[in-house]
């Protein structure tokens, strides 16, 4: 009996001790987020929203590349980049079920319909970014973390190398799934040009420019406005109307409805070149990617990466020099997260039930589906064998909140601005208990590869 009793209090030890490895990372995150809130509380006003505002480019323009740099560079090889293959699937796997379980919400929750696809956009496209990066950096931050030594090279290379595939989904569907609905445009377009003639940089929410610094500056004449919808109208209605004029001209001579269809250019392939000519592709090449874009191209040529990385590189003073700025990144990411929520929630037309769809199929129901694609994924072999951080970063893309980046797309397209802010904002104040309940469970997991 009493060797049973140890036994029992042994595991009980041993479980309670893998809930607070888990548990406590997510606690020095949140340290950092609630000194954040409090400096920038708007009683206290320790420091001032611009403060903020020029610590989120700092973030964004140098602590970031530095850290994705300095780390993606180290870790990736030829080999590398051919078994990690997966990571970037992942992310197109795991926003496709988030667009199904949206259009699940849409249909339950009922949202108002000119919503209904911000509805599908804010359950499918979580953070993939900075929040997975803290997450990563704050875990192997732990001394008992279940990921070894090479911890943190490891978690920030597999974040890092999946964040181009996300940043390419959001510069083009997201930035179209994004745009204001046209009927829904037509009523409200008188009032949307008042208010965006009394709206200025510092009355912007912080969320618009926490992950995209200099976002009015990207604005251009069709941002705000349905363009691609009035196109598609107008191409057809032209299209219509100019068969039936060519049908009422007669059949003789050069001007023909048959000479005019092969003249004229089909209207797919309009549409396909409009909205081409209206993708801002070109804002891919930000500051993140690119330095994914170097420490790919370098770690994967042994020649190059023999000069920048390794004791004896002759240029290890430049890549040591930039671990030391890569460190202040995790810490500044909280610290403006603080500030964001100081902000608190803005008034939504969402809807409470609608609001609380998106957040259990987003950080509840998503997590669940993720664990199951995951563990498919390492019975078809897919997956790098042995490796545990590596599938706790591909857990971790269906367990985070909405991507921040989504409120600055919105303000970017006038589309849902407040509703995005309020939304984001109860996200992550009740994504602290879904990450605590899922890295647990992540942790138990990643034991038995």
């Amino acid at each position: 009996m009493s060797r049973y009793l140890m036994e029992l209090y042994r595991d009980n030890l041993e479980y309670s001790g893998d809930v607070m490895s888990a548990i406590v990372p997510l606690m020095k995150l949140l340290s950092l987020t609630v000194i954040g809130l409090v400096l920038s509380h708007p009683k206290s006003q320790m420091i001032p929203r611009a403060t903020f505002k020029l610590l989120s480019k700092l973030v964004f323009a140098l602590f970031l590349p530095c850290l994705i740099f300095t780390e993606l560079g180290e870790s990736i090889t030829l080999k590398n980049f051919v078994q990690w293959w997966f990571i970037p699937v992942n992310v197109l796997v795991s926003t496709l079920i988030g667009c199904l379980l949206g259009y699940l919400v849409v249909i339950i929750c009922r949202p108002p319909a000119e919503l209904n696809r911000f509805t599908i956009i804010m359950t499918a496209f979580g953070n993939t970014g900075n929040l997975p990066l803290a997450v990563v950096g704050s875990v192997c931050h732990t001394p008992k973390n279940p990921f070894g030594p090479h911890c943190h090279s490891r978690g920030v290379a597999y974040v890092s190398f999946a964040q181009w595939v996300a940043v390419i989904l959001v510069y083009t569907l997201v930035y179209h799934m994004m745009e204001p609905p046209l009927e829904y445009y037509e009523i409200v377009e008188e009032g949307v040009e008042i208010d965006e003639t009394q709206t200025n940089d510092m009355s912007r929410p912080l969320l618009v420019e926490a992950e995209w610094p200099g976002i009015e500056e990207k604005e251009t004449e069709h941002s705000k406005t349905p363009f691609i919808a009035r196109v598609f109208k107008s191409i057809s209605s032209v299209s219509q109307s100019t068969l039936q004029d060519a049908d009422l001209s007669g059949e003789g001579g050069g001007n023909s409805p048959r000479s005019i269809r092969c003249l004229a250019e089909p209207r797919v392939v309009r549409r396909m070149r409009i909205v081409a000519e209206q993708t801002p592709i070109r804002h891919i090449l930000q500051p993140p990617t690119i330095a994914s874009l170097f420490a790919i191209i370098i770690g994967t040529v042994p020649l190059l990466k023999a000069f920048f990385f390794g004791d004896d590189a002759p240029l290890s003073f430049l890549t040591d020099s930039l671990e030391i700025l890569a460190g202040a990144m995790v810490p500044s990411v909280m610290l403006i997260l603080g500030g964001m929520l100081a902000e608190g929630p803005n008034d939504s037309t969402l809807g409470l039930r609608t609001t609380i769809g998106i957040t259990v199929a987003r950080l509840l129901l998503l997590p669940m589906l993720g664990i199951g694609i995951v563990a498919l994924a390492d019975k078809l072999n897919f997956l790098v064998d042995g490796d545990a951080m590596y599938r706790f970063v591909l857990l971790m893309q269906y367990t985070t909140p909405s991507a921040i980046l989504l409120g600055a797309i919105a303000s970017l397209r006038g589309y849902a601005v407040s509703e995005a802010s309020a939304l984001l904002f109860w996200q992550h104040v009740f994504a602290l208990f879904s990450l605590s309940l899922y890295i647990v469970i992540y942790f138990k997991l990643v034991t038995y590869v």
